[in-house]
């Protein structure tokens, strides 16, 4: 039975939850469309993200590990995938109907954000409301970078520019995108919700990650290199560094989109403790005879 998405992932039918999260992570900041310009990028990151959405969802993926591509017509993901992406079926509803919820949607492109609510408001003297209004979900990297993602409403795909730094529960106004009728279009509103990240928390502006750190750098200090967002970053562990103790990357953080300002990144250390049983044995007798039991 054949299993496009793992493919979608480049990891195994037999990947980890783990490894699973650790391959989507890698492979989104590769072909993020603000990072990677090639003319591709962009549709591979949105397969990477549909892709993830499903096979992070236990739920869902157990249904998928059952059926697999045969959900899809036969079609491997990419083809399938692509087959959607010209504004002539929505994808993203359909994804939905085929895991029973969840958003793969997305946008990127024009049009802006407003305080305006949804429901009412526009004039009496129209003869029907137009407008449409619906909810999106954007992946955690595209709401704090920023960039470009897609969505498809009322059967035509098109691309909204969301800003670095959009929170759940905000949101965005697009003129014209709505259902027209007699020579007039309504608006479309969209509700935005954050996809969860496995690696990331965001409290206000900042955002924080733990981080593997080696034994032998907690204890002695060593240089050693960490993936963000946004690139690999080299940090310097002093010696006697403790388990859970932070470490702030300055303006590394989310865009505060009223002053302009991006918070910062605290990297919070996990200490990984070698098995004792890996470890040569003079130096366990050696432990055992000079550690301190208290």
């Amino acid at each position: 039975m054949s299993k496009s998405l793992y493919e979608t992932l480049e990891v195994s039918e037999n990947a980890s939850e783990a490894e699973i999260k650790k391959a989507y992570r890698k492979l989104a900041r590769q072909y993020h469309p603000d990072i990677n310009k090639d003319k591709d990028a962009e549709e591979k990151f949105k397969e990477i993200n549909a892709a993830y959405e499903i096979l992070s969802d236990k739920q869902k993926k157990a249904q998928y590990d059952a059926h697999g591509d045969s959900m899809f017509g036969g079609q491997n993901f990419h083809d399938f995938s692509k087959s959607y992406g010209g504004g002539q079926a929505d994808l993203d509803e359909i994804l939905k109907s085929m895991f029973s919820g969840g958003g793969f949607g997305g946008f990127s492109g024009g049009g802006g954000f407003s305080n305006r609510g949804f429901g009412g408001g526009f004039s009496q003297q129209q003869q029907q409301n137009l407008d449409i209004e619906t909810s999106v979900t954007i992946p955690f990297i595209v709401s704090i970078l920023g960039g470009s993602h897609s969505i498809s409403v009322n059967g035509e795909r098109f691309d909204i520019k969301i800003p670095a730094g959009v929170k759940s529960g905000e949101k965005m106004r697009v003129k014209g995108k709505g259902h027209a009728q007699g020579g007039r279009a309504g608006d479309l509103f969209l509700s935005i919700n954050v996809a969860s990240n496995p690696e990331y928390t965001r409290v206000d502006d900042d955002l924080i990650k733990k981080f593997d750190v080696p034994l032998y750098a907690a204890l002695f200090g060593e240089k050693i290199s960490v993936e963000t967002l946004e690139k690999e970053i080299k940090l310097k562990i002093p010696q006697n560094t403790k388990n859970g103790q932070r470490f702030r990357v300055k303006e590394m953080g989310a865009m505060n989109r009223k002053t302009k300002e991006r918070g910062n990144l605290y990297l919070e250390a996990n200490i990984v403790l070698p098995k004792v049983e890996d470890l040569d044995e003079k130096l366990v007798e050696l432990m055992k005879e000079k550690l301190p039991k208290e």
